[in-house]
């Protein structure tokens, strides 16, 4: 991305409203709530060691700003020789910071630089000694606005003096991946060591090497060596398994998760709480999956738990995952109202392109035999620690589980509420289209993000030999390839997944592929009848070129995978829905302006969407990746005129937004307080110094 003055527009601040749902819940609930919470929030250091090498470090600095006042900011102001804007420039970025949990968006992965001078930050680091050396580890990469996007050569999952390649993470994968050692927790070190590549695969636990020696005694040959060298042809080093990674974070979590399973609701809530505790003592990922089979079997609990390294979105690699703490309130009444989505999931599902009437009722070969109804819960946020408050998640990751166990989507009614916000900057929409998308873009968001976590995460089966000479389909009569009329001629091999086929690309394609669904599905009028909505429903089309904001012209990549799909599918529509979109450009004032054929959307838009979509499902159901990297790499190319659009986007950055959210506090007669603050920087600040963390 450009390396540009940070914005100096203001970001909104929204509180995560949770007071009145908590204030229901009984006190056990209120107990296991906040025991969760405060597991959740002891993942906050995880997530800034995760994402750069000064993030720890930025925390620590505003957090001791903040203890040397006392949270009264004006001091700096009325002592310390700082403007009110420096003040106010400088909490804007440290609101910013905390929100996001390190300076780079969690969405497109742009780093956030303050727009103070260094003689500002160090004005303000006098108050204190404590202050002033931590402002001096940190000034340089914090002021700097290089790089400006994670790459491989930034990113915290790859460390080491000595640069590590992608073939080299993908020769360390094969290595872990006969050692039956999966990566989402972990993260690789390189060096030299006596003139030796080392291959260090650090895992996070609570344990070190050493603990768990002590256990195995006797043992022949040193259980952190996964190779010796040689082995492996592109990989001429030792990789050895290196345990104990963010072991502080890690063994406050499970303390808080010790005191959580005395008050759990069920036997299943009990199960998945002792998993969490085995995976994260030791590292092994063969109990967190336990975990998950238990969890999705825990329908519409009162409290649910997201806790674990969910996510690969910010490995540049694609497979390793970050810190995500989630914990919230269901919402009953909310929730009663996506029941008649889940129960006539199938008949949407006979609806997409790659239907086969008669063929596995009526879903074809490319479906799961029984659409397993997940749990669909609409809830309220009480701890939300990721690098980006999401507007609903799909979980579990695992496709196995998925298809024998289920999976649950769960909607942030909280977070939901924010996209109604009439203030925010909208630079894309023609000014004629303007009122009509603000007054339905939230309506909008509702209807695709839950069509998108149900139906678009939930449909597709990934045909594979499960292990040799074992197939999850018909192998002597292989299913028809509903592109080509023809078998199919590729699945899924022993062993392999649907990230270590597609690597990079696994989590772009899988973000657009939901993203396609739910947009195919909802110009259904039956789909829109459960909304409550009809044939006159002004629904108009969400604006995609905010999504060039998140590509890094330095190294032609997508610094997000949700952005990356934005993109792709507005590209898509351009060049392959006969005239239906099209992008007014005006380099001289800086201005674009997507247009929109409405007379077209029917029938040109959805026929396009379904091309696409069908492509992508079949491709990726078939492990063909040759054929989806192919299309998807072209589209997702920014060259010509696309270029000159991404130079405006980037001009005018849109602020990313901040939640505040609340805190539980256990007092002296063992009953939950909920602390509330208000929507400002200094109610972020304050959240966060509360947390003690």
């Amino acid at each position: 991305m450009d390396s540009t003055r940070p914005s100096r527009l203001p970001a909104a601040t929204y509180q995560l409203s949770i007071k009145d749902v908590f204030n229901r819940l009984s006190d056990r609930e209120q107990l296991y709530a906040h025991h969760l919470s405060r597991a959740a929030w002891h993942g906050a250091r995880i997530i800034l060691r995760q994402t750069s090498s000064e993030g720890i470090g930025i925390f620590d600095f505003i957090l001791e700003l903040h203890k040397a006042c006392n949270g009264q900011w004006s001091i700096f102001t009325e002592r310390f020789g700082v403007t009110n804007d420096e003040l106010n420039l400088f909490l804007g970025y440290a609101g910013m910071f905390m929100s996001k949990m390190n300076n780079f968006c969690g969405e497109g992965d742009r780093k956030i630089v303050p727009a103070v001078s260094a003689d500002s930050l160090r004005k303000m680091a006098s108050i204190s000694p404590a202050a002033t050396a931590a402002l001096q580890d940190v000034i340089q990469p914090m002021l700097s606005p290089t790089p400006t996007a994670l790459t491989l050569s930034e990113s915290a999952y790859y460390l080491g003096d000595a640069k590590i390649t992608l073939g080299e993470i993908a020769a360390v994968a094969r290595v872990m991946q006969l050692n039956g050692l999966e990566p989402e927790n972990t993260r690789i070190e390189k060096s030299v060591e006596n003139s030796r590549t080392v291959y260090k695969v650090l895992q996070a636990s609570v344990q070190s090497n050493a603990d768990l020696q002590n256990h195995m005694r006797g043992s022949a040959i040193p259980i952190d060596i996964l190779q010796q060298g040689g082995e492996d042809s592109q990989l001429d080093g030792e990789v050895r398994l290196v345990r104990g990674d963010h072991s502080a974070e890690m063994s406050k979590i499970r303390e808080h998760l010790l005191q959580a399973v005395r008050y759990t609701a069920n036997e299943k809530q009990a199960l998945f709480i002792l998993d969490y505790l085995e995976s994260f003592t030791t590292g092994g990922l063969e109990a967190y999956r336990r975990s998950m089979k238990n969890w999705v079997q825990d329908m519409y609990p009162r409290v649910e738990s997201i806790l674990g390294f969910v996510e690969p979105y910010r490995d540049p690699y694609g497979v390793r995952c970050e810190w995500r703490g989630v914990i919230s309130i269901a919402d009953p009444q909310e929730t009663a109202k996506l029941t008649t989505l889940v129960k006539d999931s199938t008949k949407f599902i006979q609806t997409l392109p790659w239907a086969v009437p008669g063929n596995n009722d009526g879903k074809g070969p490319f479906e799961k035999t029984e659409f397993r109804a997940p749990d669909f819960s609409v809830v309220h946020a009480l701890a939300f620690v990721c690098s980006n408050v999401w507007e609903a998640s799909n979980v579990p990751n695992y496709n196995d589980i998925r298809e024998t166990y289920g999976f649950k989507n769960i909607v942030y009614a909280n977070r939901m509420s924010a996209n109604a916000d009439p203030n925010r900057p909208l630079h894309w929409i023609s000014p004629s289209e303007l009122q009509g998308f603000r007054k339905v873009y939230h309506i909008l968001r509702f209807i695709t993000t839950s069509i998108h976590e149900l139906l678009g995460h939930g449909t597709g089966k990934l045909l594979a030999e499960t292990s040799p000479g074992v197939f999850n389909f018909d192998s002597e009569t292989v299913p028809i390839n509903t592109l080509t009329g023809k078998p199919i001629q590729s699945w899924y091999k022993p062993g392999q997944t649907w990230t270590s086929v597609f690597e990079k690309l696994a989590g772009t394609v899988e973000e657009c592929r939901a993203m396609l669904i739910s947009y195919y599905l909802a110009e259904s009028k039956d789909m829109l009848r459960m909304y409550g909505y009809d044939d006159n429903t002004d629904i108009t089309a969400n604006e995609r070129l905010r999504a060039l904001q998140a590509f890094n012209e330095e190294d032609q990549s997508w610094g997000s995978p949700h952005s990356n799909a934005d993109f792709v599918i507005l590209k898509h529509l351009l060049h392959d829905a006969n005239g239906l979109l099209s992008v007014d450009c005006d380099v001289n004032s800086g201005t674009l302006q997507v247009r929109v054929d409405r007379s077209k959307i029917a029938e040109e838009g959805k026929a396009s969407l379904g091309r696409m979509l069908h492509r992508i499902h079949i491709w990726r159901c078939t492990a063909d990746v040759v054929a989806c990297k192919q299309f998807y790499e072209s589209l997702s190319a920014v060259q010509g005129i696309e270029a000159v659009w991404r130079k405006i986007v980037a001009s005018k950055p849109e602020p990313a937004w901040k939640f505040v959210q609340a805190n539980t506090i256990l007092t002296d007669d063992g009953k939950v307080q909920l602390k509330v603050y208000e929507e400002s920087d200094a109610g972020i600040i304050q959240s966060f110094a509360d947390r003690d963390l």
